[in-house]
């Protein structure tokens, strides 16, 4: 294979042309789709004679002419990757190519391929490459029309970008299609849909008073599960108009759920397209987690419109230009449709469970929300219609406030995880009360000296009683501040850390303080305190700020697991700390607090979090104790727990609002527990939740409480569930996905015989990350000492880069950090990345995270 080469962002250079109109037109065909572009092209520089070079991938040129003159063969040079104008025309010209696709064979789902006999598109990040002839780079963006013909009976539907401008029959039994965006973009936005479709249609009212028409396609007898996808988008319009002041600017915006999709979703310019789970939900069907990601999914896509789509990143290392600042738009908005506090810890949890595990192996917001706002509308102001970098975005928010974010763009160009250690001290006789944090970034591959950063860390101090403690100034850098409050609740202030070491005093403070850190986790660190135990119950008791009240117990659970992790290793007895007992009892039986965040807080870290604090990871250990606890909980609290199964049922008809999501939470989780204690009449309390459930949520929580125990009940149940639901795919990935995440021992047989399941497909991405990505889930199984669970995926990894690289590169990722583990599952997983690495035709996107995993 042609080793890819490696592209760093100092290697950026300006385009040499540009191209100001795209007039596309695809005759779509059944065993080839033609494609014609018109490009208007103009030199950066006037007089430039640079070449231009076009990607291409996977494409057969049929012609290509200049100012409508064909192109002798020596005037342009084609290989595998490129077509190249050695000598364009000097000033403004027009490109014309034609050339032939075949989506019908296309398994990568990248470019224009066939999913369940509908024509679609994905084109981020390079896939417009595998369409036409292009720069396919995001800092060129042009104003493009979209003429589309096809079969009329075959593809009654054809969509685009922007307005339908013109439709009507052609000979043959064809018709056409044309559409016309008036909005300049990148050809990463661009898309396509042809096919059998039929549409929910609404209309949102902008503030404005436009009316704009809002249409989700999907296959007709899919179309009454998209009636929360309807509310989910109309819901996000609304907030980003009374949050932002950013309204739609087409009179049109179309949603197409795809069954065969690589991602969750993609933020076409009026035409999003959306992996089928991310649109279709119905109570018997979806679980409130499911309508809950449809709800956040929706309305990312949708914000893109204005952060992405817009304005757009000038390189693909300005991602978070556009993702990071769309997560959290769509944050803030799943917060103020929710509970913020719930939403925040499950941020976090996904932030520690995939992003710090990223940061810390070989793939390695401070300001107030009116001043963000007035960032965010001098960013538009000065970038509407341009692609820039992440450096534009920060100088916007510093001018807009006149503000200066020492160390600040670290966060951009520094890799891996802040460590801060905090140590206090209360001086009795002068009433002060000091707090000194340090910092330090681990080294990267790369970078092996850091730099200190910019660290926001939100604090308040209670007192004996559990109350907040007033402080109006702290003493800091040699000179006495006011504390900054941020429209933070209670009495917290934000501390800013801009050095490897720093010290801020309270004065005034009447008693020794317990101090609560890193509030509502307001920078995205590791924090080393040193809080005591006793701190930390008095903190899961009292503290105001409801995210450290369970990150309290989440520190004393993770110490916990540890511990009993090193006593499991020596074959020392295990024993529960009954303070945690107590604890979390009185949380459970605390009616003031939210249902779903009792929920969260009774619900132990996972066994990945716990293995990624140890020196050398033992999933064995980790899963032994997890386990212990869990049951040992179970049994401690058995009676609040099933207080709490029967007083949270209800016979009303399912809703999806905040008092049921977190009435079924806490149920579930109850029910959880119960279960894992493999009681035959908890067993059978637990049946008659499953056979008794009227939603979705329910019932799949039953089941998974019931799979946790091998035996004949659990594959009785399994069996009745897919006997129940064997015609509904995204039901059948949830019990594909329940049975590969099991930790019940040699799993390896049960998921090979399930890869041979009727109801499986190698070539749907939903049902590789259900199967496949579920069974790298299971630390039991996957990280097996005989090494079975990585010659599974090293196999299924090679299998899948010859159908689509894009998914076979998401699965080798689970090899990424095989260095954690002790040595012989190292050199097992070391041959299977050798294995891997050493097959002909690999594709770049596995090669790259392969190679990378083998050299950390």
């Amino acid at each position: 294979m042609d080793m890819p080469k490696e592209i760093f962002l100092k290697d950026y250079k300006l385009p040499d042309y540009y191209f100001d109109t795209v007039d596309l037109k695809f005759s779509l065909g059944e065993e080839k789709t033609i494609v014609c572009s018109k490009i208007a092209v103009y030199s950066r520089v006037e007089g430039s004679s640079s070449p231009l070079v076009l990607d291409g991938l996977d494409l057969k040129l049929v012609s290509i002419k200049v100012n409508s003159k064909d192109l002798k063969e020596q005037e342009f040079c084609l290989d595998s990757r490129h077509l190249i104008l050695s000598s364009p025309p000097s000033g403004k010209f027009t490109l014309e190519i034609v050339n032939e696709i075949y989506p019908q064979v296309n398994t990568s789902l990248e470019g224009l391929y066939k999913s369940s006999g509908n024509f679609c598109t994905q084109c981020e990040a390079e896939g417009f490459r595998k369409i036409t002839f292009y720069q396919d780079r995001p800092d060129i963006m042009a104003k493009y029309t979209c003429r589309i013909e096809a079969d009329k009976s075959l593809y009654p539907v054809l969509l685009s970008n922007g307005n339908l401008i013109e439709q009507g029959s052609l000979e043959g039994g064809k018709h056409y299609a044309l559409w016309e965006d008036p909005f300049k973009k990148p050809c990463y936005l661009f898309a396509l849909v042809a096919g059998q479709l039929e549409s929910r249609d609404d209309i949102f009212t902008t503030r404005s008073g436009r009316n704009v028409s809002l249409r989700i396609w999907t296959p007709a007898h899919d179309l009454p599960k998209t009636v929360h996808a309807m509310y989910s988008l109309k819901a996000a319009m609304k907030w980003d108009e009374e949050v932002f002041g950013l309204e739609y600017d087409l009179d049109l915006f179309n949603i197409v759920a795809v069954p065969d999709f690589n991602m969750g979703a993609m933020e076409n310019k009026s035409l999003n397209l959306f992996n089928s789970k991310l649109v279709l939900a119905s109570p018997e069907t979806a679980t409130d987690a499911d309508y809950a990601a449809i709800l956040g999914v929706i309305g990312h896509e949708y914000f893109h419109n204005w952060t992405g789509n817009r304005v757009t990143c000038r390189d693909w290392f300005q991602l978070s230009l556009k993702e990071g600042l769309t997560v959290f738009r769509d944050q803030e908005f799943s917060s103020d449709m929710g509970s913020r506090t719930v939403k925040r810890i499950a941020d976090v949890s996904k932030l520690r469970n995939y992003q710090f595990p990223q940061d810390a192996g070989p793939m390695a917001h401070p300001v107030r929300p009116h001043s963000y706002i007035k960032g965010m509308d001098l960013y538009f102001k000065r970038h509407d219609g341009q692609a820039v970098t992440c450096e534009d975005f920060f100088a916007a928010m510093r001018d807009a406030n006149d503000a200066d974010f020492a160390n600040f763009l670290m966060w951009y160009s520094q890799a891996g995880t802040p460590i801060v250690k905090v140590t206090s001290y209360y001086n009795a006789e002068a009433r002060t009360y000091s707090l000194k944090f340090s910092q330090e970034v681990p080294p990267t591959p790369g970078q092996a000296v850091k730099e200190a950063m910019f660290i926001p860390v939100a604090v308040g101090l209670l007192d004996s009683s559990g109350k907040d403690m007033a402080f109006s100034s702290v003493y800091h850098d040699g000179k006495l501040e006011s504390v900054a409050r941020y429209d933070l609740p209670g009495h917290t202030t934000v501390l800013k850390i801009t050095k490897k070491e720093e010290e801020f005093v309270f004065s005034d403070i009447s008693e020794q303080p317990i101090p609560s850190l890193l509030r509502g986790y307001s920078a995205p660190i590791r924090l080393d305190s040193d809080l005591n135990d006793s701190d930390l119950f008095f903190l899961l008791a009292h503290d105001s700020d409801e995210f450290n009240r369970w990150e309290a117990g989440q520190i004393l659970a993770r110490k916990l697991l540890l511990s009993l992790a090193a006593d499991f290793q020596q074959n020392k007895p295990l024993a529960l700390n009954p303070q945690l007992v107590h604890g979390l009892k009185c949380i459970l039986c605390d009616s003031s607090l939210d249902k779903e965040f009792i929920a969260k807080a009774v619900t132990l870290p996972g066994e990945g979090e716990i293995m990624d604090m140890m020196e050398v990871a033992d999933p064995d250990a980790v899963h032994a104790v997890r386990s212990f606890i869990k049951k040992k909980l179970a049994s401690e609290l058995k009676e609040e727990f099933l207080s709490i199964v029967k007083n949270n049922r209800s016979s009303e008809k399912y809703e999806f609002n905040h008092p049921n999501m977190a009435r079924r939470a806490l149920k579930n989780i109850a029910l959880g527990y119960l279960a894992s204690l493999d009681d035959p009449e908890l067993t059978e309390l637990a049946l008659h939740e499953y056979r008794t459930a009227t939603n979705m949520t329910e019932q799949f929580a039953a089941l998974a409480a019931i799979a946790q125990n091998p035996g004949k009940t659990r594959d009785d149940v399994l069996a009745d569930f897919y006997s129940k639901w064997q015609h509904d795919f995204l039901v059948v990935n949830k019990w594909f996905a329940l049975q590969a995440m099991s930790d019940i021992p040699g799993n390896v047989e049960k998921i090979k015989n399930l890869l041979n399941h009727p109801a499986f497909e190698l070539r749907n991405p939903n049902k590789v990350y259900s199967l496949i990505g579920g069974f790298c889930g299971s630390p039991v199984n996957f990280h097996a000492k005989d090494g079975s669970g990585y010659k599974l995926l090293g196999e299924l990894v090679v299998q899948l880069d010859k159908l689509n690289p894009q998914v076979a590169s998401r699965m080798v990722s689970a090899f990424s950090r095989w260095r954690r583990y002790d040595e012989t599952r190292q050199s097992l997983a070391k041959a299977q990345l050798e294995m891997i690495i050493s097959n002909n035709g690999l594709s770049e996107n596995v090669f790259e995270i392969a190679s990378k995993s083998l050299a950390a």
